[in-house]
């Protein structure tokens, strides 16, 4: 590739050019963050509720710490973790996505969830935040959709304090054979008219089962969180491997 010509990355089974992924994405979140709740109680059954508890429970928030929770979209962790920081503590939920930022505002305000957490617009690849600022990092459902991965991790990790953790829970590869087989009929045939049904979007559920599906495996995850500069890196599969946690330290 010549310098001056553009770099290209994947969206979803496609190839885009890389400065081109991030408003695509966009605008698939514009397009479904209304009802992102329902279709994730939906598409997954409820179970991303057990995943996200876990995630908490790993994540072991104490009070006065400070915790980022990246891509936070509607604000299931970043409500959980403001009762457990509590007044001390401060919670930032962070997306890139402005719409799902004000669905998440607004449904944590209806909650009384208010003084704790702040809201900021950022782009995972160069996050606005001083060196060594958070406790903990966790970015649920979000790695996946962000351009240059190793530049997001890199700059997790710059902002995490030495001591810290990031936990990044993500639709993964599973480990069985049957299961990857019912997996990606429901991915790709279920999904998608799901979406049409009940977002009339379907087009933007067919890209979230390709992300899915482009995203790196459980072992190259965790090899490239390595690389990112975290140590004791490990995961735990859940549903057979549909979901991975993967946690790393900065020491």
């Amino acid at each position: 590739m010549s310098e001056g010509e553009p770099k290209n990355t994947h969206f979803g089974y496609k190839t885009v050019e890389a400065d081109k992924k991030a408003d695509l994405v966009a605008d698939v979140f514009h397009s479904v963050a209304a009802k992102y709740d329902i279709m994730n109680d939906v598409m997954s059954f409820g179970v991303h509720r057990f995943w996200k508890r876990h995630t908490i429970e790993v994540a072991a928030a104490r009070p006065g710490m400070k915790v980022l929770d990246l891509a936070g979209g509607t604000g299931d962790l970043t409500a959980k973790f403001s009762h457990l920081v509590g007044d001390r503590g401060q919670v930032v939920l962070a997306d890139i996505n402005d719409s799902m930022l004000k669905v998440g505002r607004t449904k944590l305000r209806d909650k009384g969830i208010v003084n704790n957490v702040s809201y900021v617009q950022a782009n995972a690849e160069a996050l606005p935040f001083p060196d060594n600022h958070f406790d903990i990092i966790t970015i649920a459902f979000g790695l996946r959709n962000v351009t240059d991965k190793d530049a997001a991790l890199r700059s997790m990790q710059r902002v995490l304090k030495p001591g810290g953790k990031l936990l990044v829970l993500e639709f993964s590869t599973p480990k069985h054979e049957l299961m990857r087989k019912v997996y990606d009929m429901y991915s790709f045939k279920v999904l998608p008219k799901m979406g049409a049904l009940i977002t009339k979007d379907a087009d933007s559920y067919e890209y979230l089962a390709e992300s899915i599906r482009m995203h790196p495996d459980q072992e190259t995850l965790k090899q490239m969180m390595v690389d990112a500069g975290f140590e004791q890196v490990d995961y735990t599969n859940m549903t057979d491997g549909v979901v991975a946690l993967h946690r790393g330290y900065k020491f």
